[in-house]
């Protein structure tokens, strides 16, 4: 054969196959794959390079991508979408809770004080005992000498006479602490209640145990001198043991993004640290949390977008106008129908906000504002309108109302109007359903209350999470209680008419977070560039039945093309 035939010949042969660097690091063949996309596509096949998605097509399609080296997964007809965006959590809290303990599945006050019991048998004299997740509506055992439905703290401090004990209540925005703790912080019958807090107290005047809202810093004060004790690197290993479990249980939910609601500067140098060092393996968009006077001369490098290749960023600031509706925190235009008198707590000063708010203009930064009561909420939205008549590009700023569980009807065209993203949790409606009507009375709770299909219909973005440790960061169970508003154990229905289609909810879960983090280009949907996260399902989310939801497990995580998590 002539040299150039054959040369010829060579390059014809080459063509069959693609040039060696667009063979794919990883494929997965023979799925059921929801890419999430605008037009809700489904392919076979996804082809991974550099930790981004190549192609997607069938399996025919992708198979001339495979190489030497390429890893070839063969999903067996699984389900498989984007990986789960968690939209407002709490990433070193969610540690904390796994290393602390944990109260979620408590059902009376008795189980939470044996609990405590057993841990001070082994605790040094002096160590301080914390915990978090009781919640005292959703205890089945009553309480026979109780305040708004809390215990007093008698039997607490029985069990643990030389030891401080600080309880956070689920939602956060309480706290209960024994005797010695109360003791260390210097609580007396003369101990007035902060700004924006209450001390509970009987009718004597006595305090039971229970610190609401700003009052807890009373009882965090004092154990703040404790953690001052240690030194920077017990701290800090502390707080990595913390990350590392809060990791593990995200990756094995099927977690491959987390939005951190609010962190120290301290704990985001950290983050980015091990971000940089190549030591993350969920992706973490945060929110830096300090009152204005912290924040003002320290967000010089903010904001702080991609380090680590995609694994941190920090481009918003978090504050808060009330506190959370089971602990009598949120912030209402009416007075609580089961408080007569008292319509909650503003927890940070509207002129605060407005600082803080100003600060986010001067940085480009996100402005996250907890907001759960509808009067909080309408203060917000009067906040941004003053503030984006100056600013012809606010509504593309995606500023966002944290939790938004209860709002005026007459305020949700407001969200849509001023782009204001309602950063919301499907898990909490369930959850506190028991109280909320007790709370508000039917009429609030019917129109306002967690109102998904309100705030669509309207045009808003609604995005869907956990607030994890506040519940369980399963975005399964979260992901329930959006398309059905049926609480899993009663089967109790909360206003079904305000529920997700399966579409909407998995939206929630994936491109709407990522939207709501200006990552809409890299994540939320599995589309070619887009970072490789995936989450392989044991049932088909869009397709199965309501009762099956709940029986889904989480087969395979997926980040940026590497197998993170498999399930036995």
């Amino acid at each position: 054969m002539r040299p150039y035939l054959f040369g010829a010949l060579l390059l014809l042969l080459a063509g069959c196959r693609p040039a060696p660097q667009e063979f794919a690091d990883l494929i997965l063949l023979n799925g059921n794959i929801y890419t999430a996309d605008a037009k809700g596509t489904r392919v076979e096949a996804i082809a991974v390079k550099d930790g981004r998605i190549l192609k997607t097509g069938t399996d025919k399609e992708i198979g001339p991508l495979k190489g030497d080296s390429t890893e070839v997964i063969d999903l067996g007809g699984s389900f498989a979408m984007p990986g789960f965006i968690e939209g407002h959590g709490h990433y070193a809290g969610l540690g904390n809770s796994l290393m602390n303990l944990n109260f979620l599945k408590s059902k009376s006050w008795d189980e939470i004080v044996s609990m405590v019991e057993e841990r001070a048998k082994t605790a040094r004299r002096n160590d301080w005992i914390t915990g978090r997740g009781w919640h005292q509506e959703k205890w089945t055992k009553p309480i026979e000498k109780a305040v708004l439905g809390y215990p007093y703290h008698d039997a607490l401090s029985a069990i643990s006479p030389d030891n401080p004990v600080i309880l956070h209540h689920a939602s956060g925005h309480s706290l209960f602490a024994n005797a010695k703790a109360m003791e260390l912080a210097g609580i007396t019958a003369d101990t007035p209640n902060p700004p924006g807090g209450e001390i509970v107290r009987d009718a004597r005047g006595t305090a039971i145990g229970v610190f609401e809202e700003r009052a807890m810093s009373l009882i965090t004060n004092a154990y703040r001198v404790h953690l001052e004790s240690l030194s920077k690197e017990e701290k800090k290993e502390n707080w990595l043991k913390g990350i590392a479990l809060a990791e593990a249980e995200c990756l094995s939910k099927g977690i491959t993004s987390f939005q951190d609601a609010g962190s120290s500067f301290e704990e985001l140098e950290w983050y980015r640290e091990l971000a940089e060092s190549g030591k993350m393996n969920v992706r973490l968009w945060a929110m830096v949390r300090h009152p204005y006077h912290a924040l003002k001369d320290k967000l010089s490098g903010y904001p702080l977008i991609d380090a680590g290749n995609g694994f941190f960023t920090c481009r918003a600031i978090k504050t808060e106008l009330d506190g959370a509706l089971g602990a009598y925190g949120a912030w209402l235009l009416a007075p609580y129908n089961d408080k007569p008198g008292f319509s909650g707590q503003n927890t940070t000063t509207i002129e605060e906000v407005r600082r803080i708010a100003g600060l986010a203009l001067q940085h480009n930064m996100q402005l996250c504002v907890h907001t759960i009561g509808d009067k909080a909420n309408r203060e917000l939205l009067n906040l941004c309108e003053e503030l984006f008549q100056n600013n012809p590009d606010g509504k593309n700023l995606r500023w966002r109302s944290e939790h938004a569980q209860h709002i005026d009807p007459a305020d949700i065209p407001r969200f849509p109007a001023l782009g204001i993203i309602a950063a919301m949790q499907g898990i909490h409606c369930t959850s506190d359903a028991p109280f909320v009507v007790k709370r508000l009375g039917e009429e609030r709770a019917r129109t306002g209350a967690y109102p998904w299909r309100s705030l669509l219909d309207a045009g808003a973005v609604v995005t869907n999470g956990t607030d994890a440790p506040v519940e369980d960061v399963s975005a399964i169970e979260s992901f329930y209680a959006t398309v059905t508003r049926k609480r899993a154990d009663t089967g109790m229905a909360f206003f079904p008419e305000q529920r997700m289609t399966r579409a909407e909810a998995v939206y929630s879960y994936t491109l709407a977070n990522a939207y709501a983090a200006f990552e809409e280009k890299d994540k939320g949907s599995l589309e070619v560039g887009k970072f490789a996260d995936i989450v392989v399902l044991s049932n088909d989310l869009l397709n199965c039945p309501d009762e099956a939801i709940l029986e889904t497990q989480i087969r395979m995580t997926i980040v940026g093309g590497k197998v993170k998590f498999k399930s036995e």
